[in-house]
């Protein structure tokens, strides 16, 4: 059985280290790009491409991560050490695998990527200089992801919290040394971002490896009497819609963004001096989410649904009152903008305001999607999830916002406007689903 007021104070301890993770995920690029901006446009314009590639590949494990948490949790709630070991192991060799092919990708192809992005002959051989070394952080990340979403499954979310604060200032520190030089040695230029970034990395792995193998109460020997190739099926059955819907959603993102540079200028640089704010405050119900997904996955395990309805209800509405937080924030963003960035043209102060009602609202509108499409996974029900997102936005959203932008050269308020419209029509289906399946589940 489970507690719905127990569980809800829980959830915080669960959710608070998942959005700092976030955040400092967010904050290790920022902190590489100062590190590296001093050396001028080109290698800045590098790394950024590079990064864009890689931050791709480590999307899909992170979303792969998502998967293996839930089925974690729902070994945890079971308490089943051998369900957890397969969870564990399925995992890793499914992520292991996603990275040795992007490693394929980038060796063998990686020019022609950056070719496809740039014809500019320099910014591409220091593009592929960075992709390089970078492209070994994909495997890492592969082994990391697992272990985080391990840990995150079973509710010790404090594990990968401490793992990220180790490896934050080694970062910093590390690719401000191997970038800039210290005493005579003169530096590496942004390639010393790509290793230092590396170096960091293999450091919060190995913390990661022995946090595991030193605590006594995780025990990840695989049982023999398993066949490991029937236990991978099932798994990947599972996993496998969640990083689909990352790559859905990811690349209408992207699309959504060639369609607004088609905007005038201003438009343009307001939509992308916005859009890491509200990359920012969507961690914090993301989070949320997530805990009260592997909240759910847990008590599935334990065969115990008479209070689900109860707890669901509630996740929702502390999901929302979170949300609205982050619109007050965003209310204060929007009249200090100014203050933020001081040295704008006044037509993009202008572009800011006119879509600041907009980005107050979005959310709150996205975290009630965010919820229940986390507690319809929880339930099993991944590719209903997927659906719902991709018609919404590929089927929709993202004809409608091309047909207004380059066809009725609409202002920058209705093309923006798209992406809480977009929430919006995800609204309904994601109700009535979730409240469908919550009854299924107690007829069950």
């Amino acid at each position: 059985m489970i507690n719905s007021n127990s569980q809800i104070k829980r959830n915080f301890a669960l959710a608070w280290p998942l959005a700092f993770n976030a955040l400092l995920v967010q904050s290790m690029l920022m902190i590489d790009t100062l590190l590296v901006a001093p050396l001028g446009e080109l290698p800045v314009a590098a790394m950024g491409i590079a990064t864009t590639i890689v931050a791709f590949v480590l999307g899909i494990e992170i979303a792969i991560g998502n998967g293996i948490q839930l089925l974690v949790g729902r070994a945890f709630g079971s308490k089943s050490q051998a369900e957890l070991a397969i969870a564990y192991w399925s995992g890793l060799v499914i992520n292991i695998s996603t990275s040795l092919i992007f490693i394929f990708i980038l060796t063998f192809f990686s020019s022609d990527i950056v070719a496809g992005i740039t014809d500019n002959p320099e910014l591409a051989e220091l593009t592929e200089s960075y992709i390089s070394i970078t492209k070994y952080i994909v495997l890492l990340t592969a082994y990391t992801q697992v272990c985080t979403a391990f840990c995150n499954g079973i509710g010790n979310t404090m594990v990968p919290l401490k793992g990220f604060m180790i490896e934050l200032p080694v970062n910093a520190l590390l690719s401000y040394v191997l970038i800039n030089g210290f005493a005579d040695y003169k530096g590496l230029g942004v390639e010393g971002a790509a290793w230092g970034s590396l170096i960091s990395i293999f450091l919060r792995a190995s913390f990661l490896y022995l946090a595991l193998k030193l605590d006594n109460k995780v025990d990840l020997t695989y049982p023999k009497n398993r066949p490991f190739l029937t236990e991978i099926g099932p798994q990947f059955a599972e996993i496998y819609p969640i990083a689909a819907n990352f790559f859905v959603l990811y690349v209408g993102a992207t699309v959504y963004q060639l369609l607004f540079a088609q905007l005038d200028l201003f438009a343009f640089v307001a939509i992308t001096l916005i859009f890491p704010w509200v990359r920012s405050g969507t961690q914090f119900p993301n989070a949320w989410a997530q805990a009260s997904a592997i909240s759910i996955s847990q008590a599935l395990g334990q065969r115990g649904s008479k209070e689900h309805k109860t707890f669901i209800s509630k996740c929702t509405k502390v999901g929302m009152i979170i949300s609205l937080f982050i619109a007050a924030i965003f209310l204060l963003l929007s009249q200090n903008i100014h203050f933020i960035y001081p040295d704008i043209e006044a037509e993009v102060q202008t572009a800011l305001m006119v879509i600041a009602p907009l980005y107050i609202v979005l959310p709150i509108i996205r975290a009630y999607n965010t919820v229940a499409g986390n507690i319809l996974r929880a339930l099993g029900n991944s590719n209903l999830v997927l659906k719902i997102h991709f018609i919404t936005q590929w089927a929709v959203a993202l004809p409608i916002c091309a047909l207004l932008i380059l066809y009725f050269e609409v202002s920058i308020f209705w093309a923006f406007a798209m992406i809480p419209i977009e929430e919006l029509l995800k609204v309904i289906p994601f109700y009535r689903y979730k409240e469908f399946y919550i009854k299924r589940l107690h007829t069950t």
